[in-house]
């Protein structure tokens, strides 16, 4: 099987590139994802606030899941679900010789591009080095969501939220959904990183009170969470938290094994495939777009990022823009930019010199900088 553009990945970057792609007359579109239901994150967050920048209109995140999906199917894109994508690597007769793995078997399909929209995930406590034990009620707001909202599980009792920037108040009202009492919210930082009124919400309506400048210093519990020891990092006093929840969220980073996989330049900032302002990574032929490029935008604006790459990757293929079958990648006509401190990152990490020496905008117009 060969298809024109192979996307990886079944998110809102994912779908809304799909659909983008065949209404620019893109022949053949294929997106793979492993999971079962297509959507991304979305379709197991139920609270509203989707859509809005794509779209133009306010959404559950199920409800926001499945439009996307709806319109990429019938765009013409083919979507094929549990299905992952094991290797990528240079084709024979086409650009590219894409290995899947699904119940079917392993195959492998020829595309002339690929795009990686594979999105990013949350850093596990591990990852944190955050010592202790290993009871059970811990996780990241990916599995409490899925458990609450896919499971339909109840969590009773007191709940504790790492993090205060928007998905950590998303998961507070999971947490309330799911019958538990939420603490607090923990931040190093001397002040929340999401909006006002998301704080001013969350204190009305739940009374969950947001604790900044402090630091979760261990886990205590054998085989069930008894709580956690937390330090305030103004003063060095410590205390502990007795919960019967402890949800990480935030300090997100991309998935980017399969880039990795690929042979693709990482940023270090980011942790994602460098790009430049069309979406191109260091390989010729393969493109990234949403949050596997910069960990973590809200969901439309992933969305935006999928649009911008089949906008790019269309004119390529009708030979109006760069070549995407051979030559050097996206090194061969840009510029990189780099962050110094204070700032961690930008995105895109790279100017592209379109046609006629002009400089191409980067998604939505604009970078996407992260400071210390």
């Amino acid at each position: 099987m060969t298809v024109d553009v192979l996307v990886v990945g079944a998110g809102p970057a994912g779908l809304s590139a799909a659909a983008e792609l065949r209404r620019l007359g893109v022949r053949s579109v294929l997106v793979a994802d492993r999971e079962a239901e297509a959507g991304g994150i979305p379709r197991h967050s139920w609270h509203t606030g989707y859509g809005l920048r794509d779209l133009h209109r306010v959404m559950t995140g199920p409800a926001y899941a499945r439009a996307l999906a709806e319109a990429a199917v019938a765009a013409g894109a083919e979507v094929r679900l549990g299905t992952t994508v094991t290797c990528c690597g240079p084709g024979t007769s086409s650009g590219f010789g894409v290995t899947m793995t699904s119940a079917r078997g392993i195959e492998t399909v020829g595309a002339t591009v690929v795009l990686l929209a594979t999105g990013c995930r949350e850093r596990p406590r591990t990852a944190r080095l955050i010592p202790g034990d290993r009871p059970a009620g811990v996780m990241t707001t990916g599995e409490l969501q899925q458990r609450v909202y896919l499971g339909h599980e109840r969590l009773p009792g007191r709940a504790l939220v790492v993090g205060a920037e928007h998905v950590s108040f998303s998961a507070a009202v999971t947490l309330a959904h799911a019958g538990a009492r939420v603490v607090a919210l923990v931040t190093e930082y001397e002040r929340q990183q999401s909006y006002a009124v998301f704080r001013a919400g969350a204190a009305l309506r739940w009374r969950v009170p947001v604790w900044t400048s402090t630091a979760v210093r261990r886990v205590d519990g054998r085989e069930r969470l008894a709580g956690v020891e937390v330090a305030d990092l103004g003063t060095g006093a410590s205390r502990f938290v007795p919960c019967d929840t402890l949800v990480f969220t935030a300090d997100w980073i991309p998935d980017h094994e399969l880039a990795r996989h690929t042979g693709l330049d990482l940023d270090p900032g980011t942790r994602g495939p460098t790009v430049d302002t069309l979406l191109r990574t260091s390989a010729a032929g393969v493109f990234a777009a949403g949050n596997l490029v910069h960990a973590a935008e809200t969901a439309d604006i992933a969305a935006l990022s999928g649009r911008h790459a089949a906008r790019q990757i269309a004119a390529a293929l009708r030979g109006a823009g760069p070549d995407v079958t051979g030559g050097a990648g996206r090194a061969a006509a840009s510029v990189p930019v780099r962050a110094e401190p204070p700032l961690r990152w930008i995105s895109p990490n790279a100017v592209a010199i379109a046609v006629g020496g002009r400089a191409a905008p980067p998604p939505l117009g604009r970078f996407v900088l992260r400071s210390a």
